[in-house]
């Protein structure tokens, strides 16, 4: 069994250190590239979401270099996510390529389908797959530091190179690097060189909050590299929903006593008090919690035609208006022209800019 499974954003890193640690040999896609998107576009149906469509330009990539078991998460919930495995391996087999696909529904979805799944991944090794699952945590948990530390750094240096440099050794070197333990020496290392850059400690830099559609903000492909771009403006970014905190609500909270999503939820109450599909309660409470932490401004990502997003889009200007926080809405698809989408975040940034200096 060669294992593959799509990129979104840093997971690779963490599920690659996973399937190290039990012995099993996996696929990463390459880093995808509008190759990819149109691969997967052509063979997607017209309306569906961009991550769809990158998703499946990333499993034809991964089988025609060996990958015969593609791995994804499922849902449940009122969102087009859940359709994504079932339909994905039908266009796989009408493309020619009968690969078997293994769907990692979340706890609340049935613990016996998800303890089978975890056995079957592990090949039957019990409670090593079970700690090599947190294990994977774990990495996820420091990718998420390094990642802080960057978006705190590279408004603050000078030279936005050498941010850009290390990030990409990085991403390069952990391709060769195998296992849980290697994975997290190399992102410590990584760190300290972050740490080590000569940085501006007086400066008081814009801060925007990253919400929207959780696979368009952690994945660089599908948003053009967004937190780079505000960075090298100068913009200390945050985003609102990581690999670290999906993993948390979604596998090891259903485990205990504690309620996922709680902070979201109870923000987001007085504009949607129901679970409508998606991370539309995440967005509006992650908008809400910003706003009221100081930032300047907001930025919302999401696919065309997300239905959740739409919903969060349509809420979102009453928040703004309740806070008097600015957001810009961005939607991206596989025609999103980046020229305009960069002069977009400029335009956005002088607004945040001038009217920080005003008040």
């Amino acid at each position: 069994m060669k294992l593959t499974y799509p990129h979104m954003g840093e997971a690779y890193i963490a599920v690659k250190a996973m399937f190290d640690d039990l012995g099993i040999e996996s696929i990463i896609p390459p880093f995808t590239t509008e190759g990819t998107l149109r691969l997967g576009a052509k063979e997607s149906p017209e309306s569906v979401c961009l991550p769809f469509k990158i998703m499946l330009g990333n499993y034809v990539r991964s089988i025609e270099a060996g990958a015969d078991t593609i791995v994804i998460t499922g849902s449940c919930g009122p969102c087009r996510f859940g359709y994504y495995g079932p339909l994905q391996k039908l266009i796989l087999k009408d493309m020619g390529y009968d690969v078997d696909m293994i769907i990692i529904d979340p706890p609340r979805e049935g613990l016996s389908n998800l303890f089978d799944n975890i056995k079957r991944l592990s090949g039957g090794k019990g409670i090593k797959g079970f700690k090599s699952v947190y294990d994977a945590y774990k990495v996820c948990v420091d990718i998420d530091e390094l990642n802080n530390i960057q978006y705190y750094i590279r408004p603050r240096v000078k030279d936005k190179s050498k941010v850009n440099n290390i990030m990409h050794n990085f991403k390069s070197e952990v391709l060769s690097t195998h296992g849980t333990i290697e994975i997290r020496n190399l992102i410590r290392e990584t760190i300290d060189k972050m740490l080590a850059l000569d940085i501006d400690r007086d400066m008081n830099p814009l801060k925007i909050g990253i919400i929207g559609e959780i696979y368009t903000i952690i994945d660089p492909f599908s948003n053009l590299h967004v937190e780079e771009k505000l960075g090298n403006m100068g913009v200390e970014v945050h985003r609102s929903m990581t690999i670290r905190e999906w993993t948390e609500n979604n596998i090891i909270k259903p485990f205990t006593v504690r309620r996922p999503y709680k902070m979201e939820k109870e923000l987001s109450k007085p504009y949607l008090p129901v679970l409508i599909g998606g991370h539309t309660q995440q967005c509006i409470g992650h908008a809400v919690n910003y706003a009221r932490s100081g930032y300047d401004g907001l930025v919302q990502i999401y696919p065309l035609s997300c239905m959740p997003e739409i919903v969060s889009r349509s809420i979102l200007p009453q928040v703004e208006k309740d806070y008097g926080i600015p957001i810009l809405y961005l939607i991206v698809d596989e025609q999103t022209g980046e020229a305009g989408y960069q002069t977009r975040l400029e335009a956005f940034y002088d607004y945040v800019e001038n009217r920080r200096r005003r008040s």
